[in-house]
């Protein structure tokens, strides 16, 4: 899947979360980096995110690509852990690297957190730490209301197993991220972006459905995602080049041309 830049080793170490856009979550991973760094001083250590945050894991390990590392080590810190997560990592970064003409570093994934021998000594800390939970009924949150959403627009991407497998994961990180950065619960007509299970075209992995007009959009990539937002959601016009309107008859994914990074 990977290959070596050189004889000179860059060794790298890279800590991944699910999600996080609160300043907390990112003080926790930037403080677990550091007592990372510690431990390999003779590795680069950085974080990112897999579902949604910054940075992303593609921003995190095109920038160690960047870099010239030549071995990175994923540790992802999650729990429960999916067990079809090593494969949709492997699929993730497969198609990253064959879009990136660059040397890539080898990739090591971590065995999963859960099966470490020294869970049992931090789960036994963890336990040592609790503190009760007051459990007095708030009166004043509970006369307080919700405003409802007037966003006209909504994006749903499909996590059914499939479109996960062919890494949907990404595709709601690029995304939320992309909202966040770019306003986009208040920018035009608005848009709310959820997950949601099977949306239907399988065979389409990964899926994503536009509302008010119900568009599918199949074989989303990153780059989708980026003309999606700039021609669909602020533009009114939808993205034909993905886009897979209803037939009646069983479609394929349509070829597309991969985009290739500059020269660095």
């Amino acid at each position: 899947m990977t290959t070596k830049t050189g004889p000179d080793e860059r060794r790298a170490v890279l800590l991944i979360a699910k999600s996080a856009f609160a300043a907390a979550p990112h003080a926790d991973m930037a403080r677990l980096t550091g007592v990372m760094a510690e431990h390999r001083p003779d590795a680069v250590v950085r974080y990112a995110f897999i579902e949604q945050g910054t940075p992303s894991l593609k921003e995190a390990l095109l920038a160690l690509v960047g870099e010239g590392c030549s071995h990175v080590s994923i540790a992802p810190l999650v729990l429960p852990m999916e067990p079809s997560f090593p494969t949709w990592l492997q699929k993730v970064v497969r198609r990253w690297r064959n879009e990136d003409h660059r040397p890539w570093p080898e990739i090591a994934l971590t065995a999963h957190i859960a099966a470490s021998p020294a869970m049992a000594a931090l789960l036994a800390d963890l336990v040592a730490s609790a503190k009760p939970i007051e459990l007095a009924v708030d009166q004043k949150s509970l006369a307080e209301g919700s405003l409802v959403p007037d966003q006209k627009r909504r994006v749903l991407v499909c996590q059914g197993g499939p479109c996960n497998g062919a890494g949907a994961d990404a595709i709601w990180c690029h995304l939320r991220n992309e909202q966040q950065r770019l306003k986009l619960r208040t920018t035009g007509e608005g848009t709310m972006t959820a997950k949601s299970t099977c949306l239907g075209p399988c065979n389409l992995a990964p899926v994503v459905q536009v509302f008010p007009e119900g568009t599918y959009y199949g074989g989303v990539t990153e780059a989708a995602v980026d003309r999606i937002i700039t021609e669909h959601l602020l533009g009114g016009t939808v993205v034909e080049d993905f886009a897979y309107h209803p037939t009646g008859r069983k479609q394929r994914l349509r070829p597309l041309q991969t985009p290739r990074f500059p020269n660095p």
